[in-house]
């Protein structure tokens, strides 16, 4: 009965790469929100809130590693400033590292996505690829608001 519902919401939350056209910034804050929903799903699957489906946790992945390759080219210098971000400075004026930790996540993620896991452990493990990067961009790259 579930995993139909769990299933139907994450192909709700793909990311599609082309149809996001918002805007640099808008575009940003969508590809963050849906990571954010797959995020709150994957956890509640690895915890025993909802069945472990392995369709649902792929997509999870897949979402994940499509939102990794098109995340980067949202940055533009023009999107500094002049909205609503929480994109901290260091994108711009670290562009290497900036590079290298985008790069970092992309491999990582579609190295997640490549695994393929059929089970609640395997999906855990890969998960673990996707979530380990968080942190760095986080912390080194995003300005908390609120």
């Amino acid at each position: 009965m579930l995993r139909p519902l769990i299933a139907a919401a994450i192909a709700a939350t793909a990311i599609l790469p082309t149809a996001v056209t918002a805007g640099p910034i808008e575009d940003r804050k969508a590809i963050m929100k849906a990571n954010g929903r797959d995020t709150k799903m994957a956890a509640d699957m690895l915890k025993g809130a909802v069945p472990f489906d392995a369709a649902a946790a792929n997509k999870i992945l897949a979402n994940y590693a499509a939102a990794a390759k098109a995340f980067p080219a949202h940055f533009p210098a023009n999107s500094k400033t002049g909205g609503e971000t929480e994109a901290a400075p260091a994108i711009w004026d670290k562009p290497a590292d900036w590079k290298a930790a985008t790069a970092k996540f992309q491999a990582d993620t579609a190295a997640a996505a490549a695994l393929k896991p059929g089970d609640a452990a395997g999906f855990g493990k890969a998960f673990g690829m996707v979530t380990a990067n968080c942190k760095s961009c986080h912390e080194g790259f995003r300005i908390k608001k609120g």
